[in-house]
């Protein structure tokens, strides 16, 4: 499962399509509204967190940026903790796309934050709370 927090700016041309329903139909992803506005005949502001396999994901951005909507991922800061993290290896059970994992034989949990997609399941999982999630409220105000 891949995931990513997006904001949708689109034209007012297309205010009035049923844009999140067809990414459900046409590309089986799920989503989370956490923001948006959207006047009749304005440009529209969508934030939003799209979740689905990756080819579907990839596909399913294709096709808003098809309709003329301008796509930008949400800046996300994910951080580990050096000194809580106690290296449990309990954030790599649950990280969908390998940026958590464990070094052997030093048994180390490892950070890859190129590899991370922000999608936080490693923030309840850890019990040390070692990771934070910082998100860029820039585009959310």
């Amino acid at each position: 499962m891949y995931s990513k927090i997006l904001s949708l700016r689109f034209p007012k041309q297309i205010a009035r399509e049923p844009i999140a329903v067809n990414l459900v139909r046409k590309f089986d992803l799920s989503f989370n509204i956490l923001q948006a506005t959207i006047y009749p005949r304005k440009e529209g502001l969508m934030v939003l967190e799209l979740s689905g396999h990756r080819k579907n994901f990839q596909r399913g951005v294709r096709y808003l940026k098809g309709l003329g909507i301008r796509v930008e991922s949400l800046a996300q800061d994910i951080k580990r903790d050096e000194e809580k993290c106690f290296h449990c290896g309990a954030c790599t059970a649950v990280c969908p796309t390998g940026a958590l994992a464990i070094s052997r034989p030093d048994m180390h949990v490892l950070f890859d934050k190129e590899k991370c997609s922000g999608c936080e399941w490693c923030v309840p999982a850890c019990p040390a709370r070692a990771m934070e999630v910082r998100l860029n409220k820039a585009l959310l105000s």
